[in-house]
C-alpha cells in the first residue's frame, strides 16, 4: 500500500467532527460549551461484561442538551427511574441520560435542538452531576466522541483483496 492509499483510509475511518462528514451530517457536542469528559469510553471485551459504553461529561442540573446531529426522536421517558432520550441517525443511535425530556416520540430533530435538560439526580457519576452521552450502530456501542472528532486516532489494517477479512471490530468501522 502506499502513502497516499493509507492516508485516504485514515481520512475515511476519521470523521471530521464538527464540520460536514462525507454524508452531509454535521455533528455538534449535545452540551454548550464543549464540555469536559468526567469518564470516557471504556468498553468491555465482551459485550456481556460491564465496561463503560458511552462517555459521561460535566453537566449541572438544569442545563440544556441538545441532539448531537439530525434525526428523529425514538424514545423520551423515564426508564428505571431516570429521565432517556435517544435519537436515531439512520444506522446510529445516540442515548442521553438523565435527560428530562422535552421532545417526543416520533419529532424530527436537527443537530443543535433542544432535547431537554439535565435532571439534578446523583449516582451515575458519584457526587456531580454529569450527563451520560452513548452510541450504537446497530447492536455495536461506540465512542460517542468519534461524531466530534476527539476520540482516539487508531490505523487499522486494509485489505483490498478480500471482503471476508475486512471485518473490523472497532468503533472507527462506523464510517465504512
Amino acid at each position: 500500500m502506499t502513502w497516499s492509499g493509507l492516508l485516504l483510509v485514515i481520512t475515511t475511518l476519521l470523521p471530521s467532527g464538527p464540520a460536514d462528514d462525507a454524508g452531509g451530517t454535521t455533528w455538534r457536542w449535545p452540551l454548550r460549551p464543549a464540555p469536559e469528559v468526567l469518564r470516557p469510553y471504556d468498553p468491555p471485551a465482551h459485550p456481556w461484561e460491564p465496561g463503560h459504553r458511552g462517555v459521561d461529561l460535566a453537566a449541572r442540573p438544569g442545563q440544556a442538551v441538545y441532539a448531537a446531529g439530525p434525526g428523529r426522536v425514538g424514545y423520551a421517558r423515564d426508564l428505571a427511574g431516570r429521565g432517556v432520550v435517544t435519537v436515531i441517525h439512520g444506522g446510529l443511535r445516540t442515548t442521553y441520560l438523565p435527560v428530562r425530556a422535552t421532545v417526543r416520540p416520533g419529532r424530527a430533530v436537527t443537530a443543535g435542538t433542544r432535547i431537554g435538560v439535565v435532571e439534578g439526580a446523583l449516582g451515575h457519576c458519584g457526587q456531580v452531576a454529569c450527563l451520560h452521552w452513548g452510541l450504537r450502530r446497530g447492536l455495536s456501542y461506540l465512542d460517542p466522541l468519534i461524531l466530534v472528532g476527539r476520540a482516539p486516532v487508531r490505523l487499522l489494517p486494509w485489505w483490498d483483496d478480500d471482503p471476508e477479512r475486512r471485518v473490523i471490530h472497532s468503533p472507527y468501522d462506523i464510517y465504512h
